[in-house]
């Protein structure tokens, strides 16, 4: 099976969680995203809601308290209503267009969020000609199954049910309940623990990885604790501080995953 074009490249990967905050920038705006750009990070993440007249913005909750002090939902504002909201330092929100748009180079794992997201974050990948750089997830099955069902060849990765499904599988070492759970995905995105159940010793990221292309984990700030896990046979860490992990990945010469391509 020919791998999407969203795996190329050399492991392990770093994934910057919602862009780089690091450089002053507001998570998920287009700032925070060029700033990981520049730092040499090529696989981006990031959240995406609709609006009330139907834009995907870059946004992780469901309502804009915790950036803005104000109360309201995403979903029940315009577009040209959250742009008037200054995010801090003039930062203002931005549309998954414009960040497709703005990084044709880069690779973005895009969570949709909210139920009116799927159909909207299609057409959205679709327009910018874009289905072979994103990787679509979801925590819900029934979101990630239609934004998948919308985009043919687009990647994917395990949303919340198969997710529990797969790790206990694999605690268990039942090898076909994890081939189930994960069948058609290329991808699990996981914590270090599901359900109390430590999910990155090098024996439970082995039973996952037969099942996917890559396994990676989130979120991992600490590079000391990225570089354990990459030695543990991880694929990739999303982070918040890509500037830390990248550092710490720099010149090594992995015995795996890293010393090959994806």
């Amino acid at each position: 099976m020919t791998s999407p074009p969203w795996f190329d490249g050399r492991v392990p990967r770093v994934l910057a969680h919602r862009g780089w905050t690091g450089s002053g920038a507001v998570e998920n705006t287009l700032g925070a995203f060029l700033a990981a750009w520049d730092l040499g990070v090529t696989h981006l993440e990031t959240d995406v809601h609709v609006t009330a007249d139907g834009a995907c913005v870059l946004w992780h909750d469901a309502d804009l308290r915790r950036l803005t002090g104000r109360p309201g939902r995403v979903r029940d504002a315009t577009l040209a209503e959250l742009r008037a909201l200054d995010l801090g330092s003039g930062a203002r929100v931005a549309t998954l267009a414009e960040l497709l748009d703005a990084l044709p180079g880069a690779r973005v794992n895009v969570d949709v969020k909210g139920r009116d997201a799927p159909v909207a974050v299609a057409r959205a990948i679709h327009a910018a000609g874009a289905v072979d750089r994103v990787l679509v997830t979801s925590f819900s099955g029934r979101r990630r199954r239609l934004a998948v069902s919308l985009l043919p060849g687009v990647a994917t990765s395990a949303d919340a049910g198969r997710l529990v499904l797969a790790v206990v599988g694999a605690r268990l070492g039942l090898a076909p309940v994890v081939r189930l759970a994960l069948r058609g995905l290329d991808a699990v995105q996981m914590p270090c623990r599901v359900l109390g159940i430590r999910t990155v010793s090098p024996a439970m990221v082995g039973r996952l990885a037969r099942a996917v292309r890559e396994v990676h984990v989130w979120t991992v700030d600490d590079p000391d604790e990225a570089v354990r896990l990459v030695e543990a046979g991880v694929h990739g860490v999303v982070t918040d501080r890509p500037d830390l992990v990248l550092a710490a990945f720099d010149g090594r010469d992995w015995d795996s995953p890293g010393n090959r391509t994806s």
